[in-house]
């Protein structure tokens, strides 16, 4: 058996009992780092032995996972924070265990998404989530298929690529298409703004040091 553990993305009290629970009793923990997870296991006293899973080693450790699993093991895959397989190693192993008839079991949880998204006030009943963008080949295609969503698109990004993201979204959707931006969710220095997308591109030039993961939210053309 494989579980799917959401983790807190940064409030370690966002934690299900059922997933603290599902921690303790399995056999095995893939963390996406060992290192990050340890401070929340150590938090709940949870000594369940772990093991590195993540974007690097997963083609070769999701086999030695499945094995483990065919033996009756059960493991349970974290990442460092929200969702495993949401823009997080996840997918590939999830992937295998069904081709192995393996049971899959995800959790409910923490994830940035959904949080960004209710508290934004943009029209949350039809949505798209598109994940990081490409960092070069692809990109230019992603923004042009943004450019004519009509839901609301969630995307996430990183402190570093904030500006040429928002800089992207402005020349080719238009300074005033409305947006929304979240960032540190459930952290000490949590902030959400909401705004045309020029407003939050000019908000966040004056911020050049600016750290946490962001979430951009892109509502469809004709709100405002």
């Amino acid at each position: 058996m494989l579980y799917l553990v959401p983790t807190p993305i940064g409030n370690l009290a966002d934690i299900t009992f059922r997933a603290i629970d599902t921690l303790k009793s399995v056999d095995l923990i893939a963390c996406e780092d060992t290192r990050s997870s340890s401070v929340l296991l150590a938090h709940y006293s949870i000594r369940t032995p772990t093991i590195s899973y993540h974007d690097h080693n997963e083609r070769t450790r999701a086999p030695q996972l499945i094995e483990r699993m065919k033996t009756g093991q059960q493991i349970a895959l974290i990442s460092d924070a929200g969702s495993p397989g949401l823009s997080d190693p996840g997918f590939y192993l999830a992937r295998l265990c069904w081709k192995e008839m393996i049971p899959v079991q995800a959790l409910p949880g923490p994830t940035a998404l959904i949080p960004a998204l209710t508290a934004s006030g943009l029209p949350s009943e039809r949505f798209v989530f598109e994940g990081f963008l490409p960092t070069r080949k692809g990109r230019r295609q992603r923004l042009e298929a943004i450019q004519a969503e009509t839901r609301t698109v969630v995307l996430y990004e990183s402190p570093h690529r904030v500006i040429r993201t928002l800089t992207d979204l402005v020349n080719l959707l238009g300074p005033q298409r409305t947006g929304g931006l979240a960032r540190e969710l459930t952290k000490k220095f949590e902030e959400t703004r909401r705004g045309s997308l020029q407003e939050l591109l000019d908000c966040y030039r004056e911020k050049p040091a600016v750290k946490g993961e962001f979430v951009i939210l892109i509502a469809p053309p004709t709100f405002h």
